[in-house]
C-alpha cells in the first residue's frame, strides 16, 4: 500500500501546475483519497490525521479554502470519495510531551481482555476503572492502552463509549470503513446492547421501558451531569428483572438510544437508581451499597449483538468481574 501511495504521488508530481509544484515546495500536502478513506467526512479525516494540531486551526484552513478539493472549496462536512485529490496546507503542529508509559498491569489486563477480533474491529471486556480516553487529569485510557500494544496499527478508534466505572462490552474498530459502518448500524439500532445493573428497591413488575428525555447540565463545580429535562434528547431504554432482593433488584438494561448516562439517569428517574453511582444515587442507596462493600458503580455491559462490516453475524457476551459476583452473594436469597 505504501509502495502504491508513492507511485501515486509521483505520478501526482509529474502532472502538476508549476504553481501546484512551488506549493508542494512550501509544504503544501497533495493526498489521493484512497477506498478506505472514501465516506468520511473532510473535518474527521483531517481531525485524525493531525490529532496534534487544533481544532480551530483545522476548521480555519478549511473555511478560509487552504483545504481544497480537486483544487475547489468544500465545506467540512464534505464527505471524500476515492480518487479526489485533497490538498492540505502547512499545519502548525503542537509540540508534544513523550507519551505517558501505561502501567504493566493495564497493559496485561487489557491484552487478557479481547474476547472477539477480525480484521476489522476488537472487542474487550473493560475492565471498571480505566476511562476510554486519556485527558482531564488521566494520563491514558483505553485507546492509549492499546496503541501502545499495537504501536503497527493504522486505526484503533472507539465504536461507542463505556463510563470508567462500568465494565464489560467495547467495540474498537481498525478500519475507517469499519468505523463508518458500526456508526450507521448504531443510529439505525441494528446494534444490541445489554447491561447488568444493580438498582435500589424492588423494581417495578409492571416497568418494562423509561422514556423520558434527558438533557447535560454543567454545575457550578464544572463538573458534568444529565437530568429529565423536556428540552433534553428523547431516550428510551427497556429494562426487565433478572433476580429479586430483599432490598435491591438486578436487573438487565437495554438502551434503544445512546444518551450520556442513559441507564443511570432513566433508573434513578423512577426511584430505583443504580447502587454505587456517585452522581445519581440517594442517601439510601449509598448506605446499601456501603453494607454491600460496593466500591463502584455496579454497571456491566454484559452483551453485544450485530452484523459485523464483514457480513457476519456476531454475539458476545462478557461475565461479570468476581468483585461484581461477591456483591450480589451478599444481596443474600432472593425476596
Amino acid at each position: 500500500r505504501r509502495l502504491t501511495a508513492k507511485f501515486t504521488f509521483i505520478n501526482d508530481l509529474i502532472t502538476m501546475s508549476q504553481p501546484e509544484k512551488e506549493a508542494v515546495a512550501r509544504g503544501v500536502e497533495f493526498v489521493t483519497i484512497d477506498l478506505d478513506s472514501s465516506g468520511q467526512r473532510l473535518d474527521n479525516f483531517l481531525l485524525r490525521r493531525f490529532s496534534n494540531v487544533p481544532k480551530s486551526r483545522i476548521y480555519r484552513a478549511v473555511r478560509g479554502g487552504e483545504v481544497r478539493i480537486n483544487k475547489g472549496r468544500v465545506a467540512a462536512k464534505y464527505k471524500l470519495c476515492e480518487g479526489d485529490l485533497l490538498r492540505i496546507p502547512p499545519l502548525k503542529v503542537q509540540v508534544e510531551e513523550p507519551p505517558k508509559r501505561v502501567a504493566n498491569h493495564w497493559l496485561t489486563l487489557i491484552e487478557q481482555s479481547v474476547i472477539f477480533e477480525d480484521d476489522d474491529l476488537l472487542i474487550l471486556n473493560k475492565p471498571t476503572g480505566l476511562a476510554v480516553h486519556g485527558g482531564s487529569g488521566l494520563n491514558y485510557g483505553l485507546i492509549e492502552v492499546l496503541r501502545q500494544l499495537r504501536p503497527e496499527a493504522k486505526l484503533l478508534e472507539l465504536v461507542h463509549r463505556l463510563d470508567r466505572d462500568t465494565s464489560g462490552c467495547i467495540m474498537i474498530a481498525k478500519k475507517s470503513a469499519a468505523l463508518r459502518h458500526l456508526h450507521a448500524a448504531l443510529r439505525e439500532r441494528k446494534i444490541t446492547k445489554r447491561y447488568q445493573a444493580l438498582v435500589y428497591g424492588k423494581w417495578p413488575r409492571n416497568r418494562r421501558q423509561v422514556e423520558a428525555p434527558l438533557k447535560k447540565f454543567a454545575l457550578g463545580s464544572g463538573e458534568r451531569i444529565v437530568r429529565v429535562n423536556e428540552e433534553g434528547q428523547g431516550s428510551i431504554t427497556e429494562f426487565s428483572v433478572l433476580e429479586r432482593f430483599q432490598n435491591a433488584t438486578l436487573v438487565e438494561a437495554r438502551p434503544l438510544t445512546g444518551r450520556t448516562h442513559q441507564i443511570r439517569v432513566h433508573a434513578s428517574h423512577i426511584g430505583h437508581c443504580l447502587l454505587g453511582d456517585d452522581k445519581y444515587a440517594h442517601t439510601e442507596a449509598n448506605a446499601l451499597a456501603a453494607q454491600l462493600n460496593l466500591g463502584r458503580l455496579f454497571l456491566h455491559a454484559e452483551s453485544l449483538e450485530f452484523t459485523a462490516p464483514s457480513g457476519q453475524r456476531i454475539k458476545v457476551a462478557a461475565p461479570l468481574d468476581d468483585a461484581l459476583k461477591r456483591v450480589l452473594d451478599l444481596c443474600g436469597g432472593r425476596a
